[in-house]
């Protein structure tokens, strides 16, 4: 059989070099040097400003007055410098510094990008916030727990939408700016008159006195086990982590870089990854307010039919969508497949049957394939780190270190922990000593909390392969270990397209049970009116009976009590971001579910639920 081809694609690290260190550890990095990189990343925006002033740099869908989407309004790389230098502007006069920043409560916005550059400009952090803390959260337990740790100098939103989280939870003196609306009761600065001032030599000044080490951001991880941290993102970090992009994934500078993407930018994986290989590269992103959700995927197809991309990043959910609508939406194929060179995906393991859905529509389309790329990397790490290193990539592959990081690879527990060292790793977490300590091992590798395996333990090339999270995996009552990671890539694979994530339970107990979210697939499969509880739906005798088939089709190939499903039920009610179930990025958090779902888990191993589905 012919091997498939591939759209040509150059990867940029294919060899490694692997040395031992103490029984139980070893050290993996690329056998190429970091090349050098900006020191900051407003020197690479001020010369894409200089060198290509009229190109697009972002690009929005202008909101119509009946609250629809029309055409695209678009902001030059020269317009971004200079409303950039008038927002800088506007905070020194403030005063703005690291120990009063700019806190951002916005979904991705032209305005929220041009502040966040006006920010890096004054050498003003910024705190990029996630909105759910404030349109979705009843107790603003998130948020107040944000604007504690930062104590900004002003806090920034996009309208009146956040005016309700804004008068719970900033103080009466603070100033806070809109570009539109109002909050009841206080004092609002227009967006449009701090972009309005004059910039002056100040501003020149302040570029100059910023350097590698200037804190650009604050991210806050997801706060799944604890409340959210800060993590300091430096200039070094940021641009380092663009080059190592950029020697990883040639492509990325190989012709004028188009994005289409929602990814949010509170998170690393849209705000670090994607907006700075944009700035980096001087390419143009045009922002989808669309989401991987029945509600708002419509949104991202229409732009996926409109433009395209040259590369593609998503969650494993909406590239289950896209794989979805390309089997009969001709438009959309031809579109994104007519210049894109590579997707990637993170944030989750994306099941095989998805992949080679994917691949059928492009051979069908253009005869080829498209490379899907991914790697494993995370907030502390810029987020790059591990990238594959070539196109027969399946499910769970990682691949090898970007050049300049370092991999120390720490057995443990019948488990490797992978730990990274580099320019692009994070200094620590804001106001927050004793975690910071904790996160470095005594060579100042930072402790991942993941682990892999070797793809193939005869050649280090190929790199390594994810193997769950430390912290998820436990042990059953009988001393076994359960690895989590690949036994719930086994369910969402054997389930699809049925099976969103899976949530493994059985700590401490005899064996091991399995609680489900399922797809939007299952109202078809149902037979049910479009508009019946789900419920319900769950309750149908088709769902019962395609999941018993797949219950047992699990346990005909676990070997053990470890990883087998003894049992397993299906949920009605979604993962939910307040409660810390669903990462911004789309990944569910297993600890969190198990923690908000622990009569759920209990009923489920004591046979107290309605319906338990065991292996027959």
């Amino acid at each position: 059989m012919n091997a498939p081809k591939f759209r040509p694609l150059k990867f940029g690290v294919t060899r490694v070099m692997l040395r031992d260190g103490v029984p139980g550890t070893h050290y993996l990095k690329a056998d190429q040097e970091l090349q050098p990189y900006a020191h900051r990343m407003t020197d690479r925006l001020q010369h894409w400003a200089q060198t290509a002033p009229e190109r697009s740099f972002m690009a929005r869908r202008v909101k119509q007055a009946d609250g629809s989407l029309g055409d695209w309004t678009h902001i030059s790389y020269s317009q971004a410098w200079e409303t950039a230098r008038s927002i800088a502007q506007g905070l020194i006069d403030r005063g703005l510094n690291a120990e009063r920043p700019v806190v951002i409560l916005s979904e991705n916005s032209l305005e929220h990008a041009l502040l966040g550059l006006g920010c890096m400009l004054a050498g003003v952090p910024y705190v990029p916030t996630s909105p759910p803390y404030s349109l979705i959260s009843v107790d603003y337990d998130k948020l107040k727990h944000v604007l504690h740790t930062v104590t900004p100098g002003m806090v920034f939103a996009s309208d009146a939408r956040y005016a309700k989280a804004i008068a719970a939870t900033v103080d009466a003196d603070m100033e806070v700016v809109m570009v539109e609306g109002t909050v009841p009761g206080r004092a609002v600065t227009p967006f449009a008159s701090l972009c309005a001032t004059a910039a002056t030599a100040q501003v020149d000044a302040a570029i100059a006195a910023t350097g590698p080490d200037t804190i650009v951001k604050f991210l806050f991880t997801s706060g799944s086990t604890k409340l959210p941290k800060a993590v300091i993102n430096t200039q070094r970090l940021w641009c380092a982590n663009q080059q190592q992009m950029a020697q990883s994934m040639p492509v990325l500078a190989e012709k004028e870089l188009v994005l289409v993407d929602w990814l949010p930018w509170n998170h690393t994986f849209g705000g670090n990854h994607n907006v700075g290989m944009v700035i980096y590269h001087g390419g143009t992103l045009y922002i989808d307010e669309g989401k991987p959700t029945p509600a708002l995927i419509a949104e991202t197809l229409r732009n996926l039919r409109e433009i395209a991309p040259t590369v593609y990043f998503n969650v494993p959910t909406g590239f289950e969508a896209i794989a979805n609508a390309m089997k009969t939406d001709d438009q959309l194929r031809k579109t994104l497949l007519s210049r894109v060179q590579m997707f990637f995906y993170a944030g989750a393991a994306l099941a095989q049957p998805i992949w080679d859905s994917l691949y059928e529509s492009q051979e069908r389309e253009v005869g080829e394939r498209i490379v899907m790329g991914t790697g494993l990397g995370m907030t502390e790490s810029g987020p790059f780190g591990i990238f594959v290193t070539n196109p027969f990539v399946q499910a769970g592959d990682l691949g090898v270190p970007t050049p300049g990081l370092e991999l120390k690879l720490v057995d443990t527990d019948g488990k490797t922990e992978v730990r990274y060292r580099g320019p692009n790793i994070t200094p620590g977490y804001w106001r927050n000593a004793e975690e910071t300590a904790g996160a470095f091992d005594e060579e100042g590798f930072f402790k991942t909390g993941d682990a892999v395996k070797w793809i193939d333990e005869t050649d280090a090339h190929l790199g390594l392969k994810f193997d769950g999270r430390i912290a998820e995996d436990f042990k059953l009552a009988t001393g076994t270990f359960v690895s989590v990671g690949p036994l719930r890539g086994k369910i969402i694979a054997a389930g699809a397209p049925y099976i969103q994530d899976a949530v493994l339970t059985g700590l401490n107990m005899k064996e091991v049970g399995a609680m489900i979210f399922p797809t939007p697939a299952v109202r078809a499969l149902s037979g049910l009116p479009a508009d019946a509880p789900l419920s319900d739906v769950l309750a149908s005798a088709p769902v019962l009976a395609q999941f018993q088939k797949i219950v047992n089709t699990l346990a005909e190939g676990g070997t053990g009590s470890a990883n087998r499903i003894a049992r397993l039920c299906l949920l009605s009610e979604p993962p939910t971001i307040d409660k810390g179930e669903i990462t911004d990025k789309g990944s569910i958090n297993q600890r969190s579910v198990l923690t908000h779902r622990a009569d759920t888990v209990a009923a489920l191993h004591a046979d107290a639920l309605h319906y338990i589905l065991k292996p027959q």
